[in-house]
């Protein structure tokens, strides 16, 4: 018979409260991403393979699923079991990413450099650049998953994207917002270095 230590009924609470705590962000997620895909409970559960019931009730906060079921919703709602996991925090905090840590790509032609400012929690729906230029600097990009939508804001010089033929120049000022998900270019048609803001949405993002 095993003897149960003030301690060790500690850590079982411990373990308990962690589990409702993740329990109740998975579904918040799950629904919040079933709700950003319009997709109804019977869909998601055609898609998944996971019981409407269940789904209903991992929503609700009343059960916890299995891992086996945590990865048939990743997979029907494309996205990562570790994002599907993670738990929020209401905690506050304030983190600083130098200029040396921030992440650079270089395009093709060395003319086009893109810092990575975005936070890596978010880069499977969410990324964005701090994009500089040489004049005539071109970046190619292939598509992004189907649906994403990139943001370019314009700060210095003049920027052009071209898509499938179609091309739109923005200036200083202003943006352009199109469709990245087939292929499309980037340059810098201005006499002078450019920057620009770059935001990519992705398929899977979603907004509260």
């Amino acid at each position: 018979m095993a003897i149960e230590t003030e301690g060790g009924r500690e850590r079982i609470r411990d373990i308990d409260a962690g589990a409702h705590i993740l329990s109740g962000q998975l579904g918040k997620t799950v629904q919040r991403l079933r709700k950003a895909y319009n997709l109804s409970l019977s869909e998601l559960s055609e898609q998944s393979g996971v019981a409407k019931s269940i789904i209903s009730q991992i929503e609700r906060n009343e059960t916890n699923p299995t891992l086996a079921t945590i990865w048939r919703l990743s997979q029907a709602l494309d996205i990562s079991i570790d994002r599907v996991l993670t738990t929020d925090t209401d905690e506050p905090f304030i983190e600083k990413i130098t200029r040396p840590d921030t992440p650079i790509l270089v395009s093709d032609d060395g003319r086009m450099r893109l810092g990575i400012i975005g936070w890596i929690k978010t880069v499977e729906w969410l990324q964005w650049y701090d994009l500089t230029s040489e004049p005539g600097g071109v970046l190619d990009s292939d598509a992004h998953q189907r649906g994403s939508v990139e943001n370019l804001s314009v700060v210095e010089g003049t920027f052009e994207v071209e898509i499938a033929g179609i091309r739109q120049e923005a200036r200083a000022g202003e943006s352009l917002r199109y469709r990245c998900d087939r292929p499309h270019t980037i340059r810098c048609t201005s006499s002078t270095p450019g920057r620009a803001i770059m935001v990519c949405i992705l398929k899977a993002a979603v907004m509260d």
